[in-house]
């Protein structure tokens, strides 16, 4: 795939990892840019497979489909539905676990506007989109697997003999 591709390291499972990526509906809550996201159909095991999104696009919003395929929890990739605003978008994330149980994730974007944007234009929003979305889905995996844990180390278990 042409366009941008970047990768980055978390200590968050691919498990989590793909978890908080599949989970669409929460986008808005801490990807920056995507003002809203409307699930339009679920698979069979209840991952969305068709949304639409409206996005900040600094210079007009911009609302597009999503068509999701999910190998969980190895990846997750789209494409557009074409549209008024997007001619085209491809993307994936890859999540490999690592030795130390973390994981590797690795995200491919092209993105094909519409609209006409010079081709270095592009290029810079792309790279920008990838590098903000990989920062803020590491960082969104790691809370959410120290809640887990927190939320496992809360239980008081067994009560001791005699208590």
């Amino acid at each position: 795939m042409e366009g941008t591709i970047r990768n980055s390291e978390t200590t968050a499972s691919p498990e989590t990892v793909f978890d908080v990526a599949a989970d669409l509906a929460a986008y808005p809550d801490w990807v920056t840019g995507i003002i809203s996201v409307e699930i339009l159909g679920r698979d069979g095991s209840g991952l969305a497979n068709r949304a639409r999104f409206e996005v900040d696009g600094f210079i007009k919003r911009i609302a597009y489909e999503l068509v999701y395929e999910h190998r969980r929890p190895e990846s997750i990739s789209w494409r557009a539905v074409p549209g008024e605003d997007i001619e085209a978008m491809e993307g994936s994330y890859t999540f490999r676990r690592r030795q130390d149980g973390g994981t590797e994730i690795l995200y491919a974007l092209q993105v094909s506007p519409a609209f006409a944007v010079p081709g270095f234009l592009r290029s810079q929003a792309e790279k920008h989109i990838v590098t903000s979305a990989l920062r803020s889905l590491r960082l969104r995996a790691e809370a959410v697997e120290a809640e887990r844990r927190e939320g496992e180390g809360s239980s008081p278990g067994p009560m001791p003999p005699g208590a």
